[in-house]
């Protein structure tokens, strides 16, 4: 079969051009990917970014207590230098109840856990997998009732709540602050145990938890203590989300 003139020629031509872009293809690859694989960060595990996430935050509060505790030294000498005992007095009661320093006092002490499992993971009669865990709405149904009874500050898992503290779960794990807990979940209030004890039995959204208690196992366990020990908040005050509606 005969050739059409000049194709050779042609493809001749063409051969050093397909190679050029073939080496600038390679060689773009390689610098985006700066001799890594580029599909890499599909293998990361949802694990390893929350250990990052939590070193991150455990570091930036770190920080941010060591400029509060400067502030507060600062403040504290400006309040001496002018005199102004009182003010300071008012200023002190102010930092407390919105929980920038520690607290101590008489309490109580409050633990929400799963109901247990059989062997087998085997669910009691009649409860669906939703039943036997504590859920977001039980941990903030708490924390309500004890703000309610004139807790003079809460705190969950050790780290202290204020106004803008969000309670969230997925699953049975909390997200609070930053970090990340598994049940059993340990709120902890200063203020009345008498009176947080009696807003607990009477607050609707826990009763609903004592009946998940009685007819599934969770554990929902208050216990009076004579002294508890709040740490002072240490997190972010920058309000993130805002509703003008």
């Amino acid at each position: 079969m005969s050739r059409r003139p000049g194709s050779r020629g042609l493809w001749t031509a063409l051969v050093p051009v397909v190679a050029l872009l073939a080496g600038l293809l390679f060689a773009t690859s390689g610098k985006t990917a700066l001799g890594t694989d580029l599909r890499a960060g599909d293998s990361i595990e949802l694990s390893s970014l929350i250990e990052q996430r939590n070193e991150a935050v455990a570091r930036q509060q770190q920080e941010l207590a060591r400029l509060q505790e400067r502030i507060q030294r600062l403040t504290d000498q400006a309040a001496l230098r002018n005199g102004a005992v009182a003010e300071a007095q008012v200023g002190q009661a102010g930092l407390v109840s919105a929980g920038l320093t520690a607290l101590s006092g008489p309490g109580v002490r409050i633990t929400l856990d799963d109901a247990p499992r059989s062997p087998g993971g085997v669910l009691p009669v009649g409860a669906t997998g939703d039943d036997v865990v504590i859920h977001q709405s039980d941990v903030q149904a708490v924390v309500n009732a004890l703000w309610a009874a004139g807790a003079d500050g809460v705190a969950i898992m050790g780290q202290r709540l204020i106004a803008t503290s969000a309670v969230r779960c997925v699953g049975n794990t909390l997200l609070l602050q930053g970090r990340t807990y598994s049940p059993p979940f340990v709120v902890t209030a200063v203020g009345d145990a008498d009176e947080m004890q009696e807003e607990l039995a009477a607050a609707d959204g826990v009763e609903l938890l004592q009946q998940a208690v009685d007819d599934f196992g969770l554990t929902f366990d208050v216990q009076e203590a004579r002294s508890i020990d709040l740490a002072a908040y240490d997190g972010g005050l920058d309000m993130q989300y805002a509703d003008a509606g």
